[in-house]
């Protein structure tokens, strides 16, 4: 069984027109639909649905965006982008 998608995970879209692109999950809708953001093509208002199988979950949970969620209810866009820019960049890509 995968792991369950949390808040805050950082996900790599598979299908789709953002395929091999890195998103950060906003919202778990239910077991097989979230949705998803990167701060640029999908910014913070207008999230993209996208069903779990079309995902890779990356096992990174960004702890700053799930505070700034936490705090405020919200993340900025600018956030999303830099630690999904961080992340792609740590891994090399």
């Amino acid at each position: 069984m995968e792991k369950q998608p949390q808040v805050g995970q950082i996900v790599k879209v598979l299908r789709g027109k953002d395929e091999n692109s890195y998103a950060i999950i906003l919202t778990v809708v239910d077991e097989r639909f979230v949705m998803i953001v990167d701060g640029d093509k999908r910014r913070f208002d207008q999230p993209k649905k996208k069903n779990v199988l079309h995902l890779e979950l990356q096992p990174v949970i960004s702890s700053e965006v799930t505070d700034s969620l936490l705090e405020s209810g919200r993340v900025t866009n600018a956030k999303l982008r830099y630690v999904i820019q961080k992340y792609a960049h740590a891994k090399g890509e």
